[in-house]
């Protein structure tokens, strides 16, 4: 099942926020997320907050005959929230920066609503010229005919879950496509004017470290812009943590990880990726995730639809996770937000740490406490942290070791 929500304070029932939340909006970078929950089936992996269509209902035309927030209403209901979102964020809201649609599969939805969602956006507040315009998809939803209707509908970009190239990889992580069916997305991709970015998942029980070369040269091969590569992480409550706990499958290993991590980064940087940010790889600046540079850039971003956070002017919030509850809530005119916190200027410091040291610049020494800058030179000394860039250019920035060992030098830089 997906995982909890976590605590908090309560929400107004509107959905306002604080005039010091507000009074930045525009000076940092902008984006909308859009959450689509549905999947076909869902991968034993999985702790994000979806849903196959079989658990909204007995068929999906009950589900959705019902209202229990199926597919059919859930273009109603985001458009809903984003009436209350330009309320909230109020007139000075400005044209958006980066859009993003993610999942789940936001590709199980007519390219007409993906299209009445974009156009909700541009409605409310407007995109911006050169915006990025991003929508996840599973290889096999990506059809060259929905490719087609993406771009002329705004979209300049898609992010495919590729995972794997190896069939009993995909096997163990049950996902549905064929490795054959992403060279077919890509193409439809391409042939439409997207960017295309890749997905992948290292470390999965039972794979080679020849398997995982297998994957990289296959992905490198089809010519992606963008690369990301995310370690498996076996979440409790998923059917995978239940096989581990059982023996059925093996657990996932660091050193296993370690050396596939080190393994993509020495592969993606012959073929010509750069890292920009401890998971992601690039082609070029320009082909760089800019709407996931604002989450690690501490920007400001409205998440609509079950489950999605958002943050504006160090205020976060989370809505209600199950399909049919948002709908209920958004539909009666009130916000979908389960809770929401205020961060306090020391909680926004540690985050800025947080997210800015995953990032290939590094961060300002300045931004740093004292505690934070007496730490640089121990984890320079440890091979974690750059020398040269700390004493050239005043930044702390991650060896390839401390890439390995991020949370490690978080820790030591915020304790």
């Amino acid at each position: 099942m997906p995982s909890a929500l976590p605590e908090g304070d309560p929400a107004p029932a509107d959905g306002r926020l604080p005039a010091a939340a507000l009074a930045g909006l525009g000076r940092h970078p902008w984006g909308v997320y859009v959450h689509v929950p549905y999947c076909r089936v869902r991968c034993g992996y999985c702790d994000f907050n979806t849903y196959a269509l079989a658990e909204l209902g007995t068929g999906q035309a009950a589900a959705d005959a019902a209202g229990a927030g199926g597919p059919a209403d859930y273009v109603v209901a985001v458009l809903a929230e984003l009436d209350l979102a330009r309320a909230a964020l109020g007139p000075g809201a400005p044209a958006v920066d980066t859009v993003f649609l993610g999942g789940g599969t936001p590709t199980l939805l007519p390219a007409a609503d993906l299209g009445r969602v974009l156009d909700g956006i541009r409605e409310r507040w407007g995109v911006a010229a050169g915006a990025e315009v991003t929508c996840e998809a599973n290889p096999d939803t990506l059809t060259p005919s929905l490719a087609q209707e993406l771009a002329a509908a705004g979209y300049t970009r898609v992010s495919l879950g590729m995972q794997s190239a190896v069939p009993h990889v995909l096997a163990t992580l049950e996902r549905t496509h064929d490795p054959a069916g992403v060279a077919a997305a890509v193409g439809a991709a391409r042939t439409a004017g997207l960017a295309v970015s890749l997905d992948l998942i290292y470390g999965t029980p039972g794979e080679s470290i020849d398997d995982w070369r297998r994957s990289l040269a296959a992905a490198i091969d089809l010519g992606p812009d963008h690369v990301s590569a995310y370690a498996l992480v076996v979440e409790d409550g998923t059917r995978l943590a239940v096989q581990v706990r059982r023996g059925e499958v093996a657990p996932t290993d660091d050193d296993d990880e370690a050396a596939k991590y080190e393994v993509a980064d020495a592969e993606l940087a012959a073929a010509g990726y750069e890292w920009y940010e401890v998971s992601s790889w690039a082609r070029t600046e320009s082909d760089r995730c800019r709407h996931n540079l604002g989450y690690w850039g501490d920007g400001d971003w409205w998440g609509a639809g079950p489950g999605a956070h958002s943050h504006v002017g160090g205020v976060r919030w989370w809505n209600v996770k199950h399909p049919a509850a948002y709908r209920d809530r958004v539909l009666d005119g009130r916000s979908p937000a389960a809770a929401r916190e205020t961060l306090t200027a020391d909680q926004r410091s540690d985050e800025r740490v947080l997210l800015g040291i995953r990032l290939a610049e590094g961060l300002p020494l300045g931004a740093l406490t004292a505690h934070g800058r007496r730490a640089v030179a121990e984890l320079v000394a440890e091979g974690l942290l750059d020398g040269q860039t700390a004493v050239r250019d005043a930044r702390a920035r991650l060896t390839l070791r401390g890439r390995l060992l991020a949370d490690t030098v978080v820790r030591r830089l915020v304790s």
